[in-house]
């Protein structure tokens, strides 16, 4: 007869051994997983008409697990999400965030990227935490931002890369790149080094930050797309430009005498843009004056000579005539603004003759006088 049937070995009842109680146990017991298995079986049994291995059983039982199955194809897709559902490992098609349905596995699985989160990726710096600030701080990276200018200086560059995942190219995001964030980093590095290169560093610390960064932004596109990487980059922003710290005080000292320089040339242009067109004015009064006189002076010398053959051709008909005219006209002319005196040298002359201005005591108007008496001269 086997221990157990014997009162519980050959030292007496209960669990004990050879040196007398065993352990006892504390605290509640842990139920009997063969004893919930046996009053699942009988429930079951109870549940299902003529017990579960009859034949309305098992069909009931398949009908749950297809049910379960079936149930089993509905997921949810996120707000940032994207759902890319696979029919035996082919994707074909995607859904939007939502409740959405698939054919259960393993006819059809769904992956979920975050294909409307725009992610951030930085170059040449890094976060870190700073436990003494309570925050993160940032830590230059020189190994990925100093760079090599077209004219063979260096300069420092941070810049940071958003992009998404474009919504038609899930499928490549999924399928064509192992690891996103590392290419995206690794080409936007590249390109940035390459637009560095071939740039001059004046421009690049001024004025053409916005030119910089437009080109970088195509040149990294351009790169992915032709990789098939399914990455649309939304903007590139170049956070800091500086040469390296070792020169930076002495670069700041020749950016001040270029500022210098320029403020120089450009109050020089001022003043030559205001001294120009003065001087240009002048001239250009002096060349019409000159113009002026010119066709004054044609037109005087054609009246004149234009009188002068009138005159001739009156002379040619009466010499005489003409010549006492032109005389007493000349004269007219030299004497008539001069004082007068006439003079009479003769035997029995008087000398000095006083003049009388005929001409002007006719032009002289006589006074006004008041109307006559009644009794005015018979």
């Amino acid at each position: 007869m086997p221990w157990k049937n014997q009162g519980g070995g050959p030292w007496g009842s209960g669990p004990k051994g050879p040196w007398g109680s065993g352990p006892q146990p504390v605290g509640p017991r842990p139920p009997d997983l063969e004893d919930l298995l046996r009053r699942g079986q009988d429930r079951l049994q109870q549940i299902m008409p003529g017990g579960y291995f009859s034949g309305v059983g098992i069909t009931l039982i398949i009908l749950l697990i297809v049910a379960f199955w079936l149930l089993s194809g509905f997921f949810r897709v996120q707000s940032e999400e994207l759902g890319v559902v696979l029919r035996f490992g082919k994707h074909v098609r995607t859904v939007q965030p939502g409740l959405n349905y698939h054919l259960p596995y393993p006819i059809e699985t769904v992956l979920l990227p975050k294909a409307l989160r725009v992610n951030t990726i930085s170059i040449g710096m890094t976060l870190i935490d700073d436990p003494a600030r309570r925050g993160r701080s940032v830590r230059d990276v020189p190994e990925e931002s100093l760079m090599l200018t077209g004219d063979e200086n260096i300069v420092d560059v941070d810049f940071t890369v958003l992009w998404r995942i474009k919504p038609d190219g899930v499928g490549d995001f999924l399928f064509n790149i192992q690891n996103p964030e590392g290419t995206v980093k690794a080409v936007a590095e590249s390109a940035m080094r390459e637009v560095i290169g071939r740039s001059q560093i004046q421009p690049i610390l001024t004025g053409a930050r916005n030119v910089t960064e437009q080109n970088v932004h195509e040149l990294i596109q351009r790169t992915l797309d032709s990789y098939g990487a399914g990455i649309q980059i939304s903007q590139v922003q170049m956070q800091k430009v500086d040469p390296p710290a070792q020169v930076i005080d002495a670069f700041r000292d020749v950016q001040a005498a270029r500022a210098n320089l320029e403020q120089l040339q450009n109050e020089a242009q001022t003043y030559a843009n205001q001294v120009v067109p003065q001087a240009r004015g002048r001239a250009a009064q002096i060349l019409q004056a000159a113009e002026g006189y010119k066709e004054q002076a044609v037109a005087e010398a054609k009246g004149q000579s234009a009188r002068f053959l009138k005159v001739y051709e009156e002379y040619k008909k009466a010499p005489d005539v003409t010549r006492e005219r032109i005389y007493l006209e000349t004269m007219e002319r030299v004497l008539g603004g001069a004082d007068k005196l006439v003079y009479d040298g003769g035997a029995s002359g008087q000398g000095i003759v006083p003049y009388l201005p005929l001409p002007e005591l006719t032009t002289r108007r006589p006074p006004t006088t008041g109307p006559q008496s009644s009794g005015g001269s018979r």
